[in-house]
């Protein structure tokens, strides 16, 4: 991931603060791992994931996202939408998207992913290519 934003009440806002990080795969069996940090989230003191404080935990949560499930695509080989399998956020999980709430828009080695929330807040994320 090379950026985010995001635009809730028309602000257009870093999603994951300065310095976004992630991953986007995409699987030849149609399966993808999605994973969006805020790399300026502090460490735990206690060192344990299991041990963080309120604020720490509400700092992690907010800083972050993993999620995976399936993909589909159509006849032209084009995105069409994916089903959450899995999610640091339970709320997403057994979610389907399809071209309405995202979409996928591919530049050479650049991807922006437009996502719409269930609430209206527009996301856009860029990837680039890992070679």
């Amino acid at each position: 991931m090379i950026a985010a934003q995001i635009d809730p009440d028309g602000r257009n806002l870093p999603a994951y603060r300065a310095k976004p990080n992630g991953l986007l795969v995409f699987t030849d069996d149609m399966h993808f791992v999605e994973v969006l940090i805020d790399t300026t989230v502090p460490k735990f003191a206690s060192g344990a994931r299991g041990n963080g404080t309120d604020e720490e935990n509400r700092a992690a949560m907010a800083g972050g996202i993993g999620f995976a499930g399936t993909y589909s695509v159509d006849a032209e080989g084009e995105f069409s939408g994916n089903k959450v399998e899995l999610s640091t956020f339970p709320n997403w999980i057994g979610g389907v998207r399809t071209r309405k709430e995202l979409t996928l828009i591919v530049d050479g080695d650049r991807m922006t992913e437009n996502f719409q929330r269930p609430e209206g807040t527009k996301v856009r994320i860029t990837f680039e290519r890992v070679r």
